[in-house]
């Protein structure tokens, strides 16, 4: 359970990441009803109340007792930019002198939050800008939900009972979920739980660049929608664009993938294959074509990514006759194909784009010449904002 000390040195847990389970166990050391669990559950990320005094369906003995063991404490927005085409990018404060990037990508109807689950990226895939910058370490759950929360309440959506902007989450921000399994499958468990977001099973979505073994103890947790970020048809190219792939080659992360797919109970479900396609590299006929044979006994669709180019990569975003021609041949095969949009451009919220703040122990950063890379404007600030409960 995540914990701070109080005033009084006596360390808190902060609720915010709290499975309905680990609060159930929670209220059970207290003597009190698992009912309880729900309430609170209800009162943090429906109502957005972070004050249990505030909680008046829960008797005043009880909130007392929650103040001498526990708090809630959502994530620090430390700034927040707004895109001409009305994304959003929260850079949001964890401890460790660490920060973290979510984007909120509106689309009609439609408004699609990715949240990070890592402080940096433990895999370093060539064309991403998070992994550029190293790694500190896991995000906790509260961490996690706490983006969620955080989107919510700026639309509106908790305690102002606003319209719902935030209809779809997906785990494709910062870091590779699978690295932080346990934290990942509860937060996306809160965020399709009644009593919290009620997000559908298909509106939550993990994004994954092969860590087969976790990705095999997946559906034993959850049936939340699959990506995988594949990038490329063979395991030579693979290898070079996602350095995982020499450990977990492609024959095996779909394996796993399918036999993650098939267990859900919806058999009519598909696995996303995300393929960014960078100019002269991966994008050529021939290709396409060895895509559309690799994949051809896998439940997929596939989602093209034109590259997002940033500092430190030499890659070129694809020609719009390459990507128009790669996707002729995937849908002349029989398969559903989208081309992601590029959205927040202009403010770097874009797909590989992610960077953050990241105190790196990894030496990553260094070899990229990232050092001060973060404003002095966000330093003052990060340095100035009081310790962040995990």
């Amino acid at each position: 359970m995540s914990v701070n000390a109080s005033p009084s040195g006596v360390e808190l847990i902060n609720l915010l990441g709290l499975s309905e389970e680990k609060l159930i166990s929670f209220f059970a050391e207290m003597g009190e009803k698992k009912f309880r669990a729900k309430q609170v559950l209800k009162w943090i990320h429906q109502y957005g109340v972070t004050d249990f005094d505030e909680m008046s369906n829960i008797s005043k003995v009880l909130r007392e007792k929650l103040k001498r063991s526990a708090i809630v404490f959502a994530p620090e927005v430390i700034k927040q930019w707004d895109s001409v085409d009305g994304t959003r990018k929260f850079l949001i404060k964890v401890s460790g002198g660490n920060a973290v990037e979510t984007v909120f990508i509106p689309d009609g109807e439609r408004g699609t939050l990715c949240v990070s689950s890592q402080v940096g990226c433990s895999l370093d895939c060539s064309f991403c800008a998070t992994g550029k910058q190293g790694f500190n370490r896991d995000l906790s759950c509260a961490e996690i939900i706490g983006q969620v929360w955080v989107a919510a309440k700026s639309f509106g959506q908790l305690a102002e009972k606003g319209p719902r902007k935030v209809t779809n989450v997906v785990m494709m921000g910062m870091g590779e979920p699978l690295m932080n399994f346990e934290n990942v499958v509860d937060a996306m468990n809160l965020m399709m739980h009644d009593h919290c977001y009620g997000l559908s099973k298909r509106r939550v979505t993990l994004s994954t660049s092969g860590v087969v073994p976790m990705l095999d103890k997946l559906g034993d947790h959850t049936d939340a929608c699959l990506a995988i970020s594949l990038h490329a048809p063979n395991d030579a190219l693979r290898n070079e664009l996602v350095p995982i792939n020499r450990k977990y080659p492609i024959a095996m992360l779909l394996d796993s993938a399918k036999r993650y797919i098939t267990g859900l109970p919806d058999n009519r479900r598909k696995i996303t294959i995300e393929y960014t396609l960078i100019d002269h590299v991966n994008d050529r006929v021939e290709h396409a074509h060895e895509l559309a044979e690799l994949l051809r006994d896998v439940p997929v669709k596939i989602n093209l990514i034109p590259f997002n180019p940033f500092n430190l990569s030499d890659y070129k975003r694809v020609s719009n006759n390459a990507l128009r021609r790669f996707q002729d041949i995937l849908v002349e095969a029989g398969y559903i194909v989208t081309v992601r949009t590029t959205r927040g451009d202009d403010i770097d919220a874009a797909c590989g784009q992610l960077a953050g703040a990241v105190n790196d122990r990894t030496r990553r950063s260094q070899s990229y010449g990232l050092s001060g890379v973060v404003s002095d404007d966000i330093v003052k600030i990060m340095s100035s904002s009081p310790s962040q409960p995990q």
